[in-house]
């Protein structure tokens, strides 16, 4: 079953969730294990990373001994203001001593138009493949916390509601093309790929979002709410502000 947290606002849902990271980092490092996190754009998503940033508490984690991925990416040039990466190095990744080498990104558009997405899509999965260890019984690592935004219309990741991306069980990276909102190409993991990890935090604020978190908490499939679709092995986790949750029945309401 979900966890549900409420928070009173987006604000306070940033820094609720900044505080969750780092304890949650400083716990699986504590244990000896180099954690493998994935991380999400949209702008709770950045202003959590932010708030990290921000926060003495920063300086409880080994930042140098972390994996970090993406769910998604634009497929923008590299360094574009509008790709998640750059706007997560801005955020954090820039202002600790992460390790390059344990940085993930997706691949970025290097003038080959649209159809660079394709090749893109195969070399993330080609290195989710060389990442995953024997204990992850799959071509995916078992992400330690993999971290979700999600969209009015119920999409997470750029998996939006009955696109080629949802149908997919086979490919763990695709491409996405014909996006309903710009840009219209994008690098996605695919649903299969997110249910690979041991938690999925889907972190969401606003009014605009409270009919798609009903609708997903409800039952709806996930054809027609993507996020719907996304949990974690051990812990699915809804962490969202008053106005996301504001259409919830009151005995969903956890937090």
């Amino acid at each position: 079953m979900a966890e549900i947290v409420i928070h009173s606002d987006s604000d306070v849902l940033a820094a609720a969730c900044a505080a969750r990271l780092v304890t949650k980092l400083v716990d699986l490092q504590a244990g000896g294990g180099i954690p493998r996190v994935v991380l999400t754009g949209g702008g709770v998503g950045i202003a959590m990373l932010e708030q990290i940033r921000d926060s003495p508490a920063r300086a409880a984690v080994d930042w140098s001994r972390i994996e970090f991925y993406w769910g998604d990416e634009r497929f923008l040039p590299a360094g574009h203001p509008e790709r998640n990466e750059t706007q997560a190095r801005e955020a954090l990744l820039d202002h600790v001593d992460v390790d390059p080498s344990l940085v993930f990104p997706m691949g970025a558009d290097v003038g080959h138009g649209p159809s660079g997405a394709d090749e893109a899509a195969a070399e993330y999965a080609d290195l989710l493949a060389r990442k995953a260890r024997p204990e992850d019984h799959g071509e995916v690592p078992a992400f330690d916390v993999l971290m979700l935004g999600m969209g009015g219309e119920g999409h997470c990741a750029s998996i939006f509601p009955e696109s080629p991306a949802v149908y997919e069980t086979e490919r763990t990276v695709v491409p996405v093309y014909n996006c309903p909102k710009p840009p219209p190409t994008r690098v996605s993991l695919t649903l299969p790929a997110i249910r690979t990890a041991q938690e999925v935090w889907i972190i969401t604020g606003g009014s605009a979002k409270a009919a798609a978190v009903s609708l997903a908490l409800g039952g709806a499939g996930e054809v027609a709410i993507p996020v719907a679709g996304a949990r974690g092995r051990l812990h699915t986790r809804w962490l969202l502000d008053r106005e996301a949750a504001s259409k919830l029945p009151s005995d969903l309401h956890r937090g």
